[in-house]
Parts: C-alpha cells; structure tokens; sequence
C-alpha cells in the first residue's frame, strides 16, 4: 500500500505542476465567465433603434404599426420616388413601401435599404404587419379579437412529489437539467483522464522507464497508483473549475454592471410574458396593468423554478454523484490502462477503443432519448444496473426518484464490475507493460489472461 501511495504521490505532483494544467485550471474558469457575461453585454451594446420609414398607398396601416422600444415607425406621403429621395437623404435603416393591396392577398410589399435587409429586420417587419393585417381580417369578419383573445386556453400545472417527508413542488425540467448536467460531467470525465491514463502509460513504455519503475513495484501496483492518481488530478481541477467559475462570473458581472445570461426557461417565460403584453398593449387601455401582473407572475415562475430545484433529493444526488463519478473512472481507467500497456503507440489503440466506448457513447446517447422520456421503465432500469451504463443512467435516474434497493443494487454492481475490470486489466498490464515491437490482437490479449509472471 505504501508503493501505490508513492506511485499516487509521484502520478499527481507531476501533472498539477504541468504548465498546461496551470494555465488550463485557470483559463478554463475566465472563458466560462466571457461565455455566461457575454450575451448580456452584447445585448447591451447592439440596442440601436431602427427606424423605419413607411410609404402606405393602401391606407390599411395608417397610424396602426405600433412603434417600440428599438423600432420605430415614421409615414411619408407621395409617390415611391419622391420616398426613395427622401429616404436616401436620411440615416433610417429601410423604407417600407405598401402598395394597394388587399387584404385577402397583400402581395408587393417591399422594402427598400441602403444596403442588404439585415434577416431579424425583415422579420420584425413582417411580424408587424401580419399582426396588422389578421387585425383588419377579423374587423371585416365582425370577430373581435380580444374577445378571442380572452377563449384561448393557457394551462399551466402544478407538480407535486408525493414523497415520504410530504408534498413537494417538482419541476420536470429542472429535475431533467439536474440529472443531465451530472451525466455529462461524468461521461466527459472519463473520456479526457481515461485517455490521459492510456498516454501516460504508453508513454512510460515507449520511453523504457517502466523497466526502471517496475524493478521496485508490481505491475497492479504501479497500474492503481496511476489510475488513482490521475483521478485525484481530475477532481482537484473540477473542484478548482467550479471555484474558480463562480469568483470569475462575480467579478466579470460587477465589472462590467452585467447579469450572466439568463437560463433557456428564464428567456423563454420573458419572452412569452412580453409578448403577452404586446399583444393587450394594442388592444385595450388596462395594458399597464396588465404588464404588472405579467411581470408578477415571470417573478412567480422564476421563484416556483427555484423552489423546485431546492426541493430536489441535494444531499443524494451528490453522494451519488461522486460515488458514480469515481466509479464509472476507476472502471473505465482500468481498462484504458490496459489498453495503453498493450500497445506500442497511440494509432494501434484504436482497435481497442471502441468496445470500451460504446457503452458509455450508447448510455449518453439513451439518456436524452428513452431515460428522460421514462426514467421508471425497462430500458432505465437495466441501463442503471449495468456496471457500464450505470454511472451516466443512474445518474440521470436519480433526480426522479429511485428506489433504495435499485440504487444500492447498481451501487455494488459497479464495486463489483470495477473489482472485474481491474483484475482483467492487471492480467493484461503485466504482461503487455514489458512487451515491445509485437502487434497485438484479441486472440493474443486473451492468452495474456492466463499467462503466469
């Protein structure tokens, strides 16, 4: 136990003091913070107001497109040439030009500009007068759209856990973004100090200091140390990212007076509350009002999406979380340390990657596909017992709620699958660390199984 905790110390030390480890712990937090900051700074630098000068030969939207925050409307009047003159002799960003036109077909309206119609101009123009025009459709069709307004449905519900320590408010979504961010923190983990645990040792190898190491070490040993202390590395730089992160956001955020970038269901329920206020804007003089509550009920939802990820199992999906991230690595380092000892360089390892990647790629892949769908059903359940499947199912499972038999039943799977994979590869690094210039296949890994050293 003492060599393998040298071999730990020695695996460790060498890495975390790597300039790249340096510059890539640090880096790494600060690009996260441009990432999360940017958006909102952008915004804040590209609110320019359009405006939008408007040749209306139909009169069907005379003093009816209603100007906003960053577009405006200004009429002219005369003929399209005489508009085309005045337009150039201005810094407006297009003219609008609509001939007569039904409203049954509104063909031929065009826009002029100085150079290419930016796509979200267009697109707000249209908007604007197909707006316009369902209006004067449901005038001449003596229907009154606010009235329809007030029949369409919007039914929101309300999810509650009935656990054993009593109701809970739930969000699906919430709970699927718990699980899925944890999946693939793990699957990436794995990839990146699998592979880096592979290199290492081929590295070792191709420069003969093996021969030197293993003189002193068994060949498990030295296989364990490096696995673990790989390990270490990787959760001494995960922790560091997520310190680092949030010192990084805090201080890009009061720097620049710059709130990170909303989340998907934040932006969303803002844009559907604006719109929602838009559209009462335009129809009735209570729209203040009704901003207000629109408002109060955005502060509701954002604040129903907070109690809901603090009703979520916090203490559970962490414990599982680092128990399934160091078991699904163990398991996987094992095999990728083989792997590294059976081979002479990097391009022969190819052949042998791929029947320890599909399972993880398989698993990532199923659990945006069938776990979230049904994270109760057949599929979930034997993709979270599988050593290796577990460690990204179960962890998309559990947010949802998982049974304690099912999760301690995966749990000793995994042990045992990693007890398995270990022994196999402690088989094939015995014989393959000292093995040189031969190509190896399956057959030949096979019979390394049995070999006595």
């Amino acid at each position: 136990m003492h060599k393998i905790w040298l071999i730990i110390q020695r695996e460790y030390l060498t890495r975390v003091r790597k300039k790249s480890f340096i510059i890539m712990t640090l880096l790494t937090p600060l690009l996260l913070a441009t990432f999360m900051i940017l958006p909102g700074l952008l915004i804040t630098m590209s609110g320019d107001e359009e405006t939008i000068m408007v040749l209306d030969e139909s009169g069907l939207f005379a003093d009816k497109l209603e100007n906003k925050k960053d577009l405006k409307f200004v009429p002219l009047a005369g003929s399209l040439e005489q508009a085309k003159t005045v337009y150039q002799e201005t810094d407006n960003t297009a003219l609008l030009y609509i001939p007569k036109i039904s409203i049954d077909d509104p063909k031929g309206i065009t826009v002029y500009g100085k150079k290419n119609t930016s796509l979200q101009t267009q697109i707000r123009l249209e908007e604007a007068l197909e707006k316009e025009i369902e209006n004067q459709r449901f005038i001449a069709s003596g229907l009154d759209r606010a009235t329809l307004d007030k029949i369409e449905a919007n039914v929101k519900l309300n999810t509650i856990n009935l656990s054993e320590e009593g109701e809970k408010d739930n969000n699906a979504v919430i709970t699927s973004a718990a699980g899925v961010a944890a999946a693939v923190i793990i699957y990436f983990f794995i990839f990146l100090y699998g592979v880096q645990i592979m290199r290492g040792v081929i590295e070792e190898k191709t420069n003969r200091i093996v021969e030197v190491i293993i003189s002193s070490v068994k060949p498990f040993q030295l296989m364990m140390g490096k696995i673990i202390g790989i390990a270490a590395v990787g959760l001494t730089q995960f922790l560091l990212w997520i310190i680092l992160s949030f010192v990084a956001v805090t201080a890009v955020s009061a720097a620049f007076g710059i709130d990170a970038a909303p989340s998907p269901m934040e932006q969303y329920q803002a844009g559907k509350v604006a719109a929602e206020g838009e559209s009462i804007a335009s129809q009735d003089d209570e729209a203040p009002e009704q901003a207000a509550a629109n408002s109060d009920e955005f502060a509701n939802t954002i604040k129903d999406v907070k109690q809901s990820f603090a009703n979520l199992p916090l203490l559970l999906i962490f414990g599982c979380f680092l128990f399934y991230f160091l078991g699904g690595y163990l398991l996987y380092g094992s095999l990728f340390g083989a792997i590294g000892a059976a081979v002479d360089n990097e391009t022969d390892t190819q052949q042998f990657m791929m029947p320890i990647t599909i399972p993880l790629v398989i698993s990532f892949i199923m659990s945006y596909s069938v776990v979230l769908k049904n994270p109760d059903g057949a599929v979930a359940f034997w993709m979270s017992i599988i050593p290796f499947t577990s460690p990204i199912v179960m962890m998309v499972r559990v947010p949802f709620g998982v049974p304690a038999w099912e999760l301690l039943l995966s749990m000793g799977l995994l042990i045992l699958g990693f007890i398995f994979t270990t022994w196999i590869a402690a088989r094939i690094y015995r014989v393959g660390i000292l093995m040189y210039g031969k190509k190896i296949n399956y057959k030949e890994l096979s019979k390394w199984l049995f070999y006595r050293v």
